[in-house]
Formats: C-alpha cells, structure tokens, sequence
C-alpha cells in the first residue's frame, strides 16, 4: 500500500464521517420536531381532557335539575301524558345501530354480529 492510497483510504473516510454527521444533525431536527409535535399533542388532550370534565358535569348539573323539575304531566283523567320523542331517544337508537346495548342489563357493551336484544328492542318501543 502506497502513501497515495492510504492518503485515498483517510480521505474516503472522512468523507465517510461528514456524511455520518450530516445524517445524525437531519435526525436530530426531525427528533426535535416530533418532540415539538408531541408536546403540542399532549397539551392540547390535556385541555380536552378539561374541557370534556366540564361539559361532563354541566350536563349532570343540567340532568339533575331536569330530574327535580320534570315530573311526568298527567291531563285530567290522571293518566300520564307522554313525552314527545327527542334527541335522547335519537342517541340511544344510534348506539343500538352501531352495536351497542342500550337496554339496562348490558348498556354499553357490544352486541354479537345479528344479535337483537329484545330488551333494548323494548325500551325503544317505548
């Protein structure tokens, strides 16, 4: 091996090495850019995670004062007047659609592929 090729050898290696370097410095920008887009991400599901708490206990404020306030209105026989269907009974179907039970017995966990609850096919005949 003569001087010429191992001079070649140093020079091939260290071009070798810059690229390295190059290649780490590219990573190490993409790294602080995820870093950056996951501290945005956690701050905002934290703020969600907030604002979810708060509409959560409006609306159990909002049903508990429906609750002492809306008793079922009778006409003058006495026999209960009933209520005109809205969007809670629109919510419910939509989760027995989409394979949930709705019935008390089992709300909220999934149905079987084709299986009718005749449970929940009742509460929402009601």
């Amino acid at each position: 091996m003569g001087v010429e090729d191992v001079d070649q050898h140093k020079q091939k290696l260290f071009e070798h090495v810059s690229q390295l370097e190059q290649q780490l410095g590219k990573m190490v920008e993409e790294l602080e850019a995820v870093k950056a887009h996951i501290a945005h991400l956690v701050e905002e599901n934290h703020g969600l995670i907030v604002e979810n708490e708060k509409l959560r206990q409006r609306l159990e404020h909002k049903l508990a004062e429906e609750a002492h306030t809306s008793y079922p209105e009778q006409d003058k026989q006495g026999t209960k007047k009933r209520k005109p269907v809205g969007e809670g009974y629109d919510n419910l179907a939509r989760l027995y659609q989409e394979g949930f039970h709705i019935c008390n017995l089992q709300f909220g966990t999934l149905r079987k592929e084709g299986d009718d609850c005749m449970f929940c096919l009742s509460f929402l005949k009601k």
